[in-house]
């Protein structure tokens, strides 16, 4: 279907700041047979849903005949449908389905779908809720919504509560001098992270899942991909760090139960930032018991948390915490937003808008 283009403000540059866009009591009051009778309440609209939907991820035909079921239970009229395409990836029929009245908007497709709902609507009331599907589904499982059944899914959209979480928004230098704007609900990063879903084969993906990383990393480790970059966190001194990657987490957990993020929270204001800087092959053994076995397993005990403190300090691994940063790079590297490729950059500004999206989570 064909869908109205629309145009956004120039993003400031990556060096700038972000701009932070009684009655009187009555003496004279009528006696109680004096008051004018009430007048009876007008009826209460009844909400109204919207699902943006991508075509190759998700059967029409099953979300409808759930969406129809709980939409009655619920009281809901009924629920407008929005198709996806390769020219709009959800961004701008989201912006139509809220200019049409919608509630709530369901993205019901993978981590692309849901980043293109939630920047439509950042800022707004209209609430987002979440029909996963694919390999990663990011935010569903940072939010510990059920991945699997698409029934309990929609469950969850009409008959849930809302959530008010955080948004990430990042300004993009490309390699031509042209910027451009993107907000992301999960992660962003730069350097082997990005590398690595750059060289993502798409066909083995979808076959295997996210087993296919497992190749992508081996091609990325491949090239000398350190990484010379200049920084600035919440204004401070520019510093400069050598680094193979830098991820901005808006929250913390991956695929596999993978905790890479430890201490980030979807609603706390801040970014968790971690970069990773293996100066050896063996060290990203290291890397991977931290983030295995401390970050996934010895946090969730006592005990455990006890052991770490024991533990040496793993320099191969720096966390930060911030509300903005701008990184600096010698030359453009690959960048990705919540799982998917975002091309090269050669400079980025990201802050945090907090409490910006309105999620639908279960009672």
């Amino acid at each position: 279907m064909s869908t109205p283009t629309s145009s956004a403000a120039a993003p400031a540059t990556p060096d700038d700041r972000p701009t932070p866009d009684d009655r009187p009591a009555s003496h004279d009051r009528p006696a109680s047979h004096d008051r004018p009778a009430a007048e009876p309440e007008a009826p209460r609209a009844r909400k109204t849903a919207a699902v943006v939907y991508n075509p190759v991820k998700v059967q029409l035909k099953d979300i409808r005949k759930s969406v129809k079921k709980h939409q009655k239970q619920a009281g809901w009229d009924e629920t407008r449908y929005y198709e996806t395409s390769i020219e709009d990836p959800g961004g701008g029929i989201t912006r139509m389905a809220v200019e049409a009245g919608a509630d709530m908007v369901i993205a019901a497709g993978g981590d692309g779908t849901v980043r293109n709902v939630a920047e439509a609507l950042r800022g707004t009331d209209v609430a987002l809720g979440l029909l996963p599907s694919g390999t990663g589904n990011l935010l569903a499982r940072n939010l510990k919504l059920n991945l699997d059944h698409l029934d309990q899914s929609i469950a969850t959209a009409f008959h849930g509560v809302d959530r008010r979480i955080d948004l990430g928004v990042v300004d993009i230098e490309n390699p031509d001098g042209s910027r451009d704007r993107s907000v992301f609900v999960v992660m962003a990063g730069l350097g082997l992270d990005a590398q690595m879903l750059a060289n993502t084969n798409d066909k083995l993906k979808a076959r295997v899942g996210w087993l296919a990383y497992v190749d992508a990393i081996i091609k990325s480790l491949r090239d000398n991909n350190a990484l010379n970059i200049r920084y600035r966190l919440d204004g401070g001194d520019r510093k400069t760090m050598k680094t193979h990657t830098i991820i901005l987490g808006n929250c913390g957990l991956l695929p596999g139960n993978l905790m890479l993020l430890p201490d980030a929270a979807i609603d706390d204001g801040l970014f968790d930032i971690v970069a990773l800087r293996p100066e050896r092959k063996i060290d990203w053994v290291g890397i991977w018991v931290k983030v295995v076995w401390e970050n996934g397993i010895l946090r969730r005990s006592r005990a455990g948390r006890q052991l770490m403190k024991l533990a040496p300090d793993l320099k191969t691994v720096r966390y930060m915490k911030g509300k903005e940063i701008v990184v600096r790079l010698e030359s453009p590297q690959d960048f990705e937003l919540d799982g998917d490729s975002h091309g090269l950059a050669t400079a980025i500004r990201a802050f945090i808008d907090p409490l910006a999206l309105t999620v639908r989570v279960p009672e």
